[in-house]
């Protein structure tokens, strides 16, 4: 009888759920916001920042759907997003590449 090695089981892979198109995907390929305990609304780039957070996919649209429809205010429970935390999402959201069709 040989001793063949068993298989590593598959590690779980955390999901997270846009807020602007609803689609689920790994929390890596989203990126977070958080709302600050000062009540700023902030990109996490390492995912770990403490406050409240939401996630949106890495595509223009969503960003702008997002800001527009006030669905990132709801997900954070913030009344409105402050007029400079909203420019600097708008050109966070305006500097993403358009991911190519696959």
């Amino acid at each position: 009888m040989s001793s063949m090695p068993t298989p590593a089981p598959a590690r779980h892979v955390p999901q997270r759920l846009c807020v602007a198109c609803r689609e689920v995907d790994s929390k890596r390929r989203l990126i977070r916001l958080v709302r600050t305990a000062d009540g700023r609304v902030e990109v996490d780039p390492t995912g770990k920042r403490p406050g409240r957070g939401a996630y949106l996919c890495a595509r223009p649209q969503c960003w702008q759907s997002a800001l527009k429809r006030h669905t990132l205010a709801r997900a954070l429970r913030v009344a409105a997003l402050l007029p400079e935390d909203q420019q600097a999402l708008e050109h966070f959201g305006q500097q993403l590449r358009e991911e190519p069709p696959v």
